[in-house]
């Protein structure tokens, strides 16, 4: 688990091109073309050895509970390609290179046999629990909202109890039960109106237009408090001006500059797991919704960075 330690990292090895692969250490940055090489997530080494890392990054390529527009499936290929934009920039607007104390690793895809969908639940969560036993925390990109259930099932029984949810999107998920704490719960950006019973408390895009960002944010802290919780940003919660490709778009959602400064605050917040779906690479031809997610994946990763190394 993420802990306010200084680490001494295994760095001074400096690359020039494909450090997903060439790459030895969990730590540090090379020297990277956006244009050509293996396409990690932010040019993380690419590795199923997760000795020591504090984030374990993580694909799950499923769409078939997408109620409207399937696609989601190409979500983890797009994120990673887009996120070599961010890859040799110090992330703003902290301007340091968040790997030089925080060792990220790139897992690749969990392995789902489509033809048999019944057991895909069961197949993620068993995936979640082989990188949770390692005592790193995950970041998973998906794959449509669906994935999100088996991961929460697999982080409440590593931790033992309930996880606070913080839940980014337009449309509800109705009466839930076992790993969430309801009462300790919320979501953010609901504009649904046959949504159906919400046991979670809901800050619906009326109200984060309303207040802002920042009073939404510090409504979703008052509400988690220090609990362990997990982070699922379902990217149709933006505006289909920010996130065209998504699985079932509504007008009317949260800018990037909305969802960025939020995601950005939540180093208060104990995370314990993080996940973006419903990205659907299909129905946007220019990239910008598997770019948003990157940028708000990269967000996820400083927020860890702070909890590990203090303000």
């Amino acid at each position: 688990m993420l802990e306010h330690v200084q680490p001494v990292p295994d760095c001074a090895e400096l690359l020039y091109g494909d450090g997903a692969i060439r790459r030895t250490s969990l730590y540090g940055s090379g020297v990277e073309n956006t244009f050509g090489g293996t396409l990690s997530f932010l040019r993380r080494r690419y590795t199923r050895d997760i000795e020591g890392a504090d984030v374990v990054v993580s694909g799950i390529p499923f769409d078939l509970a997408s109620p409207f527009r399937p696609g989601a499936r190409f979500g983890p290929a797009a994120i990673r390609a887009l996120s070599v934009m961010f890859s040799d920039l110090k992330p703003f607007p902290y301007g340091v290179d968040i790997f030089d104390e925080l060792a990220v690793a790139d897992y690749g895809d969990c392995w789902l046999d489509a033809h048999s969908p019944a057991g895909i639940p069961d197949t993620i969560a068993e995936h979640a629990r082989a990188i949770l036993a390692s005592g790193a925390t995950m970041l998973t990109l998906g794959g449509d909202s669906a994935i999100t259930y088996p991961l929460l099932k697999a982080h409440a029984q590593r931790l033992g109890q309930a996880l606070s949810l913080i839940r980014f999107g337009a449309h509800g998920i109705g009466p839930v039960h076992g790993p969430i704490d309801a009462e300790r719960s919320v979501q953010i950006g609901l504009r649904s109106a046959d949504a159906g019973p919400q046991d979670i408390q809901s800050l619906d895009a009326r109200w984060v237009h309303a207040h802002g960002p920042q009073k939404t944010l510090e409504r979703i802290l008052d509400v988690v408090g220090d609990r362990a919780c997990y982070l699922s940003f379902d990217i149709g919660c933006l505006d289909p001006s920010a996130a065209p490709g998504t699985g079932r778009p509504l007008p009317g959602g949260l800018t990037s500059a909305d969802a960025l400064h939020i995601v950005r605050g939540l180093a208060p917040a104990r995370l314990v797991g993080m996940d973006i779906v419903e990205v659907s690479p299909p129905y946007d031809r220019g990239d910008i919704t598997a770019l948003v997610a990157a940028n708000l994946a990269l967000e996820m990763l400083c927020v860890l960075h702070r909890r590990k190394t203090g303000p």
